[in-house]
C-alpha cells in the first residue's frame, strides 16, 4: 500500500502547511550552539525512551540533561506527522537508518528491511502508532526474570498513567463501546486516542465478534492487561497528528526549560571508561561526531551516561566501546574493557506477513491511491481541517488470539507465552494492501496481517568491523524455531477462518498474493518463508536480569552489570518480546528508569 505524497502535490500545499506547524523551542544542530558542556546527565539517543527520560529529569531545575540524536529534527517532516503517511515513512527514507538484516534461513535466506528511527523522536517517529501495553503475565514476567518486583503489572501501572494522555478521537465520535475509559489516564505526556475516520470494515469486523465469537471473542479493551480477542486499536495521536516521544515529551512546554538540551546530528561511536588507577569500572564520557566531520567531540556526565539508542544502536555502542564478548571484540582489533557476552545476544521479535484478498468494493485505500485529484482533495481536507483518513494509521482493529489449548503445537513444543492471558499471534486489519508500493491497476482489497507475538526464535546483533560508522549485522533470527513457523501457519489459516465468516459474505471474492495456490501445510509453509518479514519489535539486546545473575546486561535498575555511571534506558532492556506493539513498553521502561534514577541520586 502506497500512500506517499507525490513532490510536486507536496510542494503545493507546503506554505499553507507551514502555517499548520506548531512551533519548537530551540533544537542545537552544533555542539557549539550549546549554551554549556557540563551536564549532569547525557542521554544518548533522542528516541521513544530517551526523550521521556530526558523530560521527566530536568522536572528538576537543578539538574542539567543534555540528549544526543544522531539523526535530525522532527519538524516539518510530513510522513512523521500526518498519521497515514506512517506508511512512507520508512524504509529507504532519510529518517530511518535503512538497516536491512543479514539472510535469513528461515525466509528462504531473504534479507529483510529493519526499519529503525532515525530522527528525533526515534522509531515513534515512523512507526504505525499503536499503543498497546502487553499482559499482564508478559510484566509479571519480567518482574520473575529480574527478581524485581518492581517490573510487574500491578506495580508499573503508576509509569503507565504518568505516560499517557487520553485524548478525544478527532471526530469526537461516541467511544464508549470501543475502550473501557477507567483503565486510561488524562493526566500523562504522550497523546493515545482512537481512530477518527471509519473504514467501511469496521461494521464486518465487529459483527464477526458476534458471529463467530468462540475463536473471535470481541475485547472492549485490549490494554487491560487481559488482551485477548478482537478490538478497536489505540494510536498515540492527537488531533490527526503523530504523538511522538519529540512532540510529547519534548514539546514546547519542556524543551524551553533552560537546564534540558538536545542536539541533533549528534553520532555516537563509543563511550570512554572515566575511571582511573584502583577506581571501580565507571563509564561517563561520550564520544560523538557531527556531520560529515571525523572529528571527534567528547562530553562527559557528572551523573551517569544512559544509553537510550534501541535494540540494534545501543548493543552497536556498547560493543564499539568495549563493553561485550572479549573474543569477538578482539576478532575485530576493539581492545575488551568489560567483559559482557550478553551484550547483543538474545534478539526477539515479531515476524510479520501480509495476507490480502480481492474484494466486492471500490471503498479502499487503493481508489484515492490511483486518483491523483482524489489523494490531494484528502491531503488539503487533513492540512486545514485535521480531519478525513488521513488523520489514523491505515489500522482500525487489531486481534490477540491463542493456539487452542488441544493443539499439537503446544503439545509438541513447550508454550512461549507468558500466560494463559497472552497471545500467540495477532491479526492487523487493513482496508487495501500492505506493504507500501504502488496498487495494481484493478482491483481492490483486504489484508489480514498475521504476526507470531509469543515467537520461540532468537537473534543477534553483532558487529561486521571495528568501524563504528559501518551498520552491525543484525540477525533476528526470524522463524528460525520451528514454533514459530508452525504458528504463523494457524495464524493464516485462523485469518481464513475470519474472512469466512457470515459478515463478510458477498465482500470477499478470492485470496491473492499467492495465498491462493497455499492448499496443502507445505504449500501453505512456502508461502509463509517466502513472505514473511518483521513488524520492527525487537527487544532483548541489553537483557535485564537478577542482580547476582552471570548472564545478562543490565541489573533490575538497568544499571550496566559491573560498571557505575552507565544505564540502559530503551527497548533492549526487556528479557523477551512482550505480545504487544512495542513503543508503549519502552515508555513504561522510560518512566520507571526515570524514577529509579531520580531515587539513586535524590534529585
Amino acid at each position: 500500500m502506497s500512500t506517499k505524497f507525490h513532490p510536486f502535490r507536496r510542494i503545493a500545499v507546503l506554505l499553507q502547511f507551514v502555517a499548520f506547524l506548531p512551533s519548537q523551542a530551540v533544537i542545537f544542530d552544533t555542539v557549539g550552539q550549546l549554551p554549556q558542556t557540563s551536564y549532569d546527565f547525557i542521554i544518548v539517543g533522542g528516541g521513544t525512551a530517551g526523550n521521556a527520560v530526558a523530560n521527566r529529569l530536568s522536572e528538576n531545575s537543578r539538574i542539567n540533561v543534555l540528549v544526543l540524536e544522531a539523526g535530525g529534527s522532527n519538524e516539518g517532516i510530513l510522513d512523521s506527522i500526518v498519521p497515514f503517511f506512517c506508511v512512507s515513512a520508512t524504509p529507504d527514507t532519510p529518517i530511518d537508518w535503512n538497516f536491512t538484516t543479514a539472510p535469513q534461513p528461515g525466509l528462504n535466506g531473504r534479507s529483510v528491511a529493519y526499519p529503525r528511527g532515525h530522527v528525533l523522536g526515534g522509531t515513534s517517529s515512523v512507526n504505525f502508532m499503536a499503543y498497546l501495553r502487553g499482559s499482564s503475565s508478559d510484566w509479571n514476567r519480567y518482574a520473575a526474570i529480574t527478581g524485581d518486583s518492581g517490573w510487574s503489572w500491578d506495580s508499573i501501572q503508576p509509569f503507565i498513567r504518568m505516560n499517557e494522555q487520553w485524548t478525544p478521537p478527532a471526530d469526537g465520535h461516541d467511544t464508549a463501546d470501543q475502550f473501557n475509559s477507567s483503565l486510561h489516564s488524562t493526566s500523562g505526556i504522550n497523546s493515545v486516542s482512537l481512530a477518527g475516520f471509519p473504514h467501511p470494515t469496521d461494521g464486518r469486523i465487529i459483527q464477526t465478534t458476534k458471529d463467530l465469537p468462540d475463536e473471535f471473542p470481541f475485547n472492549l479493551d485490549m490494554n487491560s492487561g487481559d488482551h485477548l480477542g478482537v478490538g478497536w486499536i489505540q494510536t498515540t495521536i492527537k488531533g490527526g497528528r503523530r504523538s511522538s516521544s519529540a512532540t510529547s515529551y519534548l514539546g514546547p512546554e519542556f524543551i524551553s526549560r533552560p537546564n534540558l538540551h538536545v542536539l541533533v546530528n549528534a553520532r555516537v561511536t563509543r563511550l570512554r571508561p572515566t575511571s582511573t588507577g584502583n577506581e571501580p569500572l565507571a563509564f561517563r564520557t561520550v564520544e560523538f561526531v557531527q556531520g560529515s566531520s571525523n572529528n571527534s567531540i567528547r562530553l562527559t556526565a557528572s551523573k551517569e551516561l544512559i544509553l537510550s539508542a534501541g535494540a540494534v544502536g545501543t548493543p552497536h555502542i556498547l560493543m564499539h566501546s568495549g563493553i561485550g564478548d572479549r573474543v569477538a571484540l578482539s576478532k575485530l582489533g576493539i581492545p575488551p574493557i568489560h567483559y559482557l557476552p550478553s551484550v547483543g545476544q538474545n534478539l526477539s521479535d515479531h515476524p510479520l506477513l501480509s495476507n490480502s484478498w480481492l474484494v466486492n468494493s471500490t471503498d479502499t485505500f487503493e481508489t484515492p491511491e490511483r486518483n491523483p485529484a482524489l489523494s490531494s482533495a484528502e491531503f488539503a481536507r487533513w492540512n486545514t481541517t485535521q480531519t478525513g483518513p488521513l488523520i489514523d494509521t491505515p489500522l482500525d482493529h487489531l486481534a490477540w488470539l491463542r493456539l487452542p489449548k488441544n493443539s499439537p503445537i503446544l503439545q509438541k513444543f513447550p508454550d512461549p507465552a507468558s500466560g494463559e492471558n497472552t497471545a500467540h499471534y495477532e491479526f492487523l486489519f487493513v482496508n487495501g494492501l500492505i506493504p507500501a508500493g504502488p496498487p495494481p491497476a484493478t482491483g481492490n482489497f483486504l489484508s489480514v496481517i498475521t504476526a507470531v507475538v509469543s515467537p520461540a526464535s532468537r537473534g543477534s546483533v553483532t558487529l561486521a568491523t571495528a568501524n563504528p560508522f559501518d551498520a552491525p549485522i543484525i540477525d533476528p533470527g526470524l522463524l528460525t524455531a520451528e514454533f514459530d513457523l508452525l504458528t504463523m501457519r494457524e495464524a493464516v489459516r485462523s485469518a481464513q477462518r475470519f474472512v469466512a465468516g457470515p459478515a463478510w459474505k458477498g465482500y470477499i471474492i478470492a485470496p491473492v498474493g499467492g495465498l491462493e495456490n497455499a492448499t496443502t501445510d507445505q504449500d501453505l509453509d512456502d508461502y509463509i518463508r517466502s513472505n514473511t518479514a518483521t513488524i520492527f519489535h525487537p527487544v532483548g539486546t541489553a537483557s535485564m536480569s537478577a542482580k547476582a545473575a552471570a548472564h545478562g546486561v543490565v541489573d533490575p535498575d538497568l544499571v550496566v552489570k559491573g560498571v557505575l555511571g552507565l544505564r540502559v534506558v530503551d527497548a533492549s532492556v526487556l528479557p523477551i518480546v512482550p505480545a504487544a506493539h512495542t513503543q508503549a513498553p519502552a515508555y513504561i521502561v522510560a518512566e520507571r528508569a526515570a524514577s529509579l534514577i531520580k531515587a539513586a541520586w535524590h534529585i
